[in-house]
């Protein structure tokens, strides 16, 4: 009988001790704090170098595997992706910064084209609700607070970066000696893991890889295509601000289903404000774009690698949104597709 209080007792302790160790260890951020920032300036390189060998790995496999030295290969892939990279900053950047200013300063010039909407909007609807024009004026004002405010974020963000140019530096190098050294890196692994983990740890990372990895690699080329072409849209039909509008299309495309509508509604609301001419090129464009990745790129690219129901993805969207916004649905596909992997190795060691 004494039994079941004494459980109770015992997970009651526990928690109250984990929350007590939560609660001094925040009390401690003066002391913990500056280890944070060291750790963070060492992690963030790190992480990113990880991500980076993971994509291009399997290319100098391939080439390697064609008869190429390992090193040549490295710098073949190296001219093309960070040549090419560098290239694109080179010569983005300062646009991308011109581009984002304009916008900033012309954001009262659009909350202008949009009170006078708003204006022949009233006009053409006395019949309304007062509630219902108070309710409009309070979006259009939270839109342009929302653009003034994210416009700011992305300059100061990329100052940013350039403050942190001599640590993003050091991330060619990372990649370079983790592609290289990769076999001594899985055999330094191989030793420092407990001899029971191995093979489970082996299999898991495979399948893990199996289920990802192809669909990342995809979808970043996918989201490339699809940036480029929204942008090159944007641009050749005199869409104003083309670069970042495209990169907002390109990079929000990473989420499934609800990406296009998210990326569309920055340049809808800007063509909205010049021309219904403009609104028709930027439907026109995302329907189009969408319906090459839909039907070709999508299935020639990325595959069905994820093997998910497409409602299950969509319910895994949801939660990540609510958790944390933008980057939680960025991050729901990838999170869901190892937990899946995890759930599967765990059933299949039960039953062991």
């Amino acid at each position: 009988m004494l039994k079941k209080p004494l459980q109770l007792l015992m997970w009651i302790s526990i928690f109250m001790l984990f929350f007590l160790t939560v609660y001094i260890f925040l009390q401690l951020r003066t002391i913990w704090e500056p280890v944070s920032l060291l750790l963070k300036s060492i992690l963030i390189p790190l992480a990113i170098a990880v991500f980076i060998t993971y994509l291009l790995l399997p290319i100098v496999e391939k080439i390697h595997q064609a008869g190429v030295p390992r090193t040549l290969s490295i710098l073949i892939i190296y001219l093309l992706f960070f040549g090419g990279l560098g290239y694109g900053f080179y010569k983005g950047v300062p646009i991308f910064i011109k581009q984002l200013t304009e916008l900033s300063e012309g954001i009262p010039v659009l909350a202008e084209s949009y009170e006078s909407m708003l204006d022949k909007l009233h006009d053409h609807t006395d019949a309304w609700p007062d509630g219902m024009h108070d309710r409009i004026d309070k979006f259009v004002n939270q839109a342009e607070a929302f653009a003034g405010s994210w416009a700011e974020r992305t300059i100061t963000s990329i100052r940013f970066v350039f403050d942190y140019m001599l640590v993003a530096a050091i991330i060619p190098f990372l990649v370079f000696y983790m592609v290289k050294d990769i076999d001594t890196m899985k055999k330094a692994v191989w030793y420092v893991t407990p001899a029971s983990w191995r093979k489970r740890g082996s299999a898991f990372i495979r399948d893990v890889d199996d289920s990802l990895g192809d669909y990342i690699r995809g979808q970043l080329f996918v989201c490339l295509v699809v940036g480029l072409g929204a942008g090159l849209s944007f641009w050749f039909f005199g869409l104003p601000y083309p670069l970042i509008l495209g990169l907002m299309v390109g990079a929000t495309n990473v989420i499934p289903y609800f990406g296009p509508i998210i990326g569309a509604v920055p340049a809808l609301m800007i063509a909205a404000a010049l021309s219904t001419k403009l609104i028709i090129v930027v439907i026109a464009t995302i329907l189009t774009l969408q319906f090459i990745e839909s039907n070709i790129l999508g299935p020639l690219v990325v595959g069905k690698s994820l093997h998910m129901h497409p409602v299950v993805i969509m319910l895994g969207l949801l939660a990540g949104g609510e958790l944390a916004g933008i980057i939680g649905m960025i991050l729901a596909v990838p999170v869901m597709a190892v937990l899946k992997v995890m759930f599967a190795h765990f059933l299949a060691a039960r039953k062991a």
